[in-house]
């Protein structure tokens, strides 16, 4: 079992940065898939960007290349994505997920992850 808890979250205006974290604890010794996913009111959940935390492979959706980074922090056991020239389209309420170890790949894919954090509001204004 893995426990997510997310924060980081807030109101900025376009253009704007944001650092969103993700703190694991429980099963946290083998590497496995993280990622962070986004869902807007009324639109269905969208995977936004994956690392793995043994190898540091990363994918993202194509809306935010070039803007947002996850990355890792194995001593902490913790999972960021910061987000930069935010736009109003980036207004979601974001996820943590974890994959079991097993999982080699997972693609953004939200059923391929197993665990999940309670979310983080992030809006964007204009």
């Amino acid at each position: 079992q893995v426990q997510l808890v997310e924060s980081g979250g807030g109101s900025v205006q376009a253009g704007g940065s944001l650092r969103l974290s993700c703190a694991a604890s429980g099963n946290t010794y083998s590497s496995r898939w993280m990622g962070w996913f986004r869902q807007a009111p009324g639109k269905e959940r969208e995977g936004v960007a994956e690392i793995h935390t043994g190898g540091g492979g990363t994918h993202y959706v194509d809306s935010v290349k070039g803007r947002f980074t996850i990355s890792q922090d194995n001593a902490k056991n913790t999972v960021y994505l910061q987000m930069n020239s935010l736009k109003p389209e980036d207004t979601a309420m974001y996820y943590c997920a974890a994959a079991k170890p097993d999982r080699l790949w997972v693609g953004l894919e939200g059923y391929e992850y197993n665990y999940w954090g309670q979310g983080t509001q992030v809006t964007v204004s204009s």
